[in-house]
């Protein structure tokens, strides 16, 4: 006996076609399974929320993804290119005066939301 294998478009298999003799004599065993599966995803508490500021160092970068703008949005609110705003957030140290632009900016945009 061999089973039809579906392939999704990148080629991997992706379903499998059983004869229902198959099916009925392993729907046991799949229930028991997914049963607990889903009694595992249950008991699971260990999520952790992210925090960029686990993986972010750059203070300008941080506080754009906290308050959820793309770096052309404020580029364009700044009135600088967006390269500038990916220069900025790449700089290994970011002046006061740069920071609190970019902070006054992001405010700005906050209540314009």
């Amino acid at each position: 006996m061999s089973l039809q294998t579906i392939r999704n478009m990148q080629g991997n298999a992706e379903y499998v076609l059983l004869p229902v003799q198959v099916f009925d004599a392993l729907k046991d065993q799949i229930e028991d399974e997914l049963a607990g599966l889903e009694a595992w995803a249950d008991q699971e508490e260990d999520y952790i929320d992210f925090d960029p500021a686990d993986y972010v160092d750059n203070p300008v970068a941080l506080a754009r993804m906290k308050a959820q703008v793309k770096q052309i949005d404020l580029a364009r609110h700044m009135k600088v290119t967006q390269s500038y705003i990916s220069k900025l957030e790449h700089a290994d140290q970011v002046s006061d005066e740069a920071m609190q632009k970019v902070q006054t900016a992001l405010q700005e945009l906050r209540r314009k939301s």
